[in-house]
Order: structure tokens, then C-alpha cells, then sequence
């Protein structure tokens, strides 16, 4: 590598907040992961993570670029959901908010694997936690909060003192993984349930609801990638990278859903408005 291309590395990950005790720690995990390897010992975790190989100031190169890609997906079909639906929708609100709560999340994603820190991490967990807790909302206003308003605001109130409290205890109390993992897959299985019993129970009269089907099994089917363990392919591709890239078209299938839905929810409160 030539001078200049070693300066704009320098200044790229500098700008990054690279330090150069960072610098220090990358380059010795490096030393010791070809000392492993040289001996044949199998590669070690560091603080957790497997090692991988930095581009430019990308710590995470694949899972970061993939988590952009996600992010850019949920743009898109935002925008795509607000030109096609009307703002009279009943459900148009909940689902551009949700759309929003993704978009933050997957930017707090983008951030973390492109830099490791104690905030970064935090703010893509709890950036997760939201999402999941968002979609549970969604699935209450659409499954009953459209008929009994009341209901949907007061589960909106539960859900955000639940989101007060999970944050509360991992950034003053005592940031624990087991625990992080356990609450999100407690409220991940409480959304899958919720939906699908919903969609089992609607798919003979709204055909559309096939594609919430199909996102709820594959989101629990792609999930089982985050169980394998394994060294980064090319020191960048591991099973984390590649859980994050294989749902970029799931978000793309959601946000079809939510449009169908929405258009249908909008045509069926007109034809009630006619009658009355």
C-alpha cells in the first residue's frame, strides 16, 4: 500500500474514532490469530466477537453494508407505501411509524458494525428491542385496535413502560446478554403468534395476508442462522452477515403486506361510509 492510500486509511478510520490504541489492539488480535493458526489451534473469540478483517473504517464490513441495504430497503418501500396509500387509510399512521422505528434501527445496525462502542452497541439493541415491540403494536391496532381504540392505547402505554424498563436495567443496572436475548425472543415469539394466529384465522377472506404468512415463518426460519458459529468466511462473511442479508426481501414482502392490507382497510371503511 502506497503512502498516500495508507494516509486516507488513516484519516478515514481516524474520523471514524479509531484511536490509535484501537489501531494497537486490531493489529495484536491479528498477531495472535496467526499464532493460533500457525500452531493449529482453532481461531479464539475476542470480548465475544470473532475477528474480522476492517475495510477502510468498516470493523464489520459485510454486516455493516448489509444492515445499510436493509435500512435502504425499508426507505424505499416507505416510500413506495406513501405513494400508493391514502393518508385516510386507517392503519396509514401506525405502519408509516413503524417504518420509521425500522429505519432507526437499522441505522443504529449500520453504525455498530461499522464502529464497536459501549453506545453503539447499546443503540443497536435497544434499537432492536423497538422494532419487535413496534410490531406487536402494529399487529394489536390492526387486530383489535381498529374496532376498540381504547384497547390499542392502553397496549401502546403497557409496551412503552415495558421499552422503559428494559432499557432502565441494562444501562444503570447491569448490561447482561442473557437477559437481552431472553426478553427479545420472549416478545419475538409473542409477535409471531400474535400474526400468524391472525392470518390463520383471515387468510380465506384476505388472500393478502399470505405475505405476513410467509415474512412471520421466514423471520422465524432465518433466525435459526444467528445458532451458527462459526469463523467469518474470508475473515468478513460470517453467520450474523449473512442472517442480515438474507432479510433485506423479507422487508420488502412486509411492506407489500402492509400496503395490500392498508388499501384493503381504506376501501372496506368506504363502502361503510356509503352505506351509512
Amino acid at each position: 500500500m502506497g503512502a498516500g492510500a495508507q494516509a486516507l486509511v488513516s484519516l478515514s478510520t481516524a474520523s471514524a474514532g479509531w484511536t490509535c490504541w484501537d489501531d494497537c489492539k486490531y493489529e495484536c488480535m491479528w498477531v495472535t490469530v496467526g499464532l493460533y493458526l500457525q500452531e493449529g489451534h482453532r481461531v479464539p473469540q475476542f470480548h465475544g466477537k470473532w475477528p474480522f478483517s476492517r475495510f477502510l473504517f468498516f470493523q464489520e464490513p459485510a454486516s455493516a453494508v448489509a444492515s445499510f441495504l436493509n435500512g435502504l430497503a425499508s426507505l424505499v418501500m416507505l416510500c413506495r407505501y406513501r405513494t400508493s396509500v391514502p393518508v385516510s387509510s386507517p392503519m396509514y399512521s401506525t405502519c408509516v411509524a413503524f417504518a420509521w422505528v425500522s429505519l432507526n434501527a437499522w441505522f443504529w445496525s449500520t453504525v455498530f458494525h461499522t464502529r464497536d462502542t459501549d453506545l453503539t452497541e447499546k443503540m443497536d439493541y435497544f434499537c432492536a428491542s423497538t422494532v419487535i415491540l413496534h410490531s406487536i403494536y402494529l399487529c394489536c391496532v390492526r387486530t383489535v385496535g381498529l374496532q376498540h381504540p381504547a384497547v390499542a392505547a392502553a397496549f401502546r402505554v403497557l409496551l412503552l413502560l415495558l421499552l422503559t424498563a428494559h432499557v432502565s436495567y441494562l444501562s444503570l443496572i447491569h448490561f447482561d446478554y442473557g437477559y437481552n436475548l431472553a426478553a427479545n425472543v420472549a416478545i419475538g415469539l409473542v409477535n409471531l403468534v400474535w400474526w400468524l394466529a391472525w392470518c390463520l384465522r383471515n387468510q380465506r377472506q384476505l388472500p393478502h395476508v399470505r405475505k405476513c404468512v410467509g415474512v412471520v415463518l421466514l423471520l422465524q426460519g432465518l433466525s435459526l442462522l444467528e445458532l451458527l458459529d462459526f469463523p467469518p468466511l474470508f475473515w468478513v462473511l460470517d453467520a450474523h452477515a449473512i442472517w442480515h442479508i438474507s432479510t433485506i426481501p423479507v422487508h420488502i414482502l412486509f411492506f407489500s403486506f402492509l400496503k395490500d392490507d392498508s388499501l384493503y382497510l381504506l376501501q372496506e371503511s368506504e363502502a361503510k361510509f356509503k352505506l351509512d
